[in-house]
């Protein structure tokens, strides 16, 4: 494993809708968004590039404000999906090539259905996939946690979003040091 390159990184947010995050333990939405916040930001600040997804989003809703915000003012638009595995939807995988990246990291929910199956299918295709563990969620602990060893299982790393921050900045120093560790506090 090989310490992560902002230039060389896409961060992937995988249905953090709506209606679905309705459905979500409040705790737990409320720290994949607090963490999956940290990350988009500290995405922008370093140049990292970012994807994102809506599973059926007639049915299941926009992406939540806080996140949709950040997507927002990095350009990024969702994009609709119907398979689990984001890679399945065609114009996803489009997007994934063309940025050609070394490490993918994946965060949204639910962590046992569609963001185990994008990680699974991920590692597959040959990248470096990281799952941040305190930016996932599923309806139920038990359901988050085994998503978590599901993907590890399939070959990917969990991490915590602190961990990815720090790994694409290398070194404290410098103005992105400074932006990025004040959203760590």
């Amino acid at each position: 494993m090989q310490r992560l390159s902002a230039d060389k990184s896409l961060l992937v947010v995988v249905d953090v809708q709506e209606r679905l995050a309705a459905a979500m333990p409040k705790a737990a939405i409320e720290r994949l968004a607090a963490n999956a916040t940290i990350l988009l930001e500290a995405a922008r600040v370093l140049g990292v590039s970012v994807l994102a997804t809506e599973q059926y989003p007639k049915g299941l809703g926009p992406t939540i404000a806080p996140i949709a915000e950040k997507l927002s003012v990095l350009g990024v638009a969702p994009i609709a999906k119907l398979d689990f595995d984001a890679c399945g939807e065609p114009r996803f995988a489009l997007a994934l090539a063309a940025r050609s990246p070394r490490a993918a990291i994946v965060v949204g929910m639910e962590a046992h259905v569609c963001v185990f199956q994008t990680a699974r299918e991920l590692v597959r295709r040959g990248y470096d996939t990281y799952v941040v563990a305190d930016a996932v969620a599923s309806r139920t602990e038990e359901n988050r946690q085994l998503g978590l060893d599901l993907c590890a299982r399939a070959g990917g790393i969990v991490a915590p979003a602190e961990t990815i921050a720090f790994d694409w900045l290398g070194k404290a120093q410098g103005e992105a040091f400074k932006a990025v560790s004040k959203l760590l506090k």
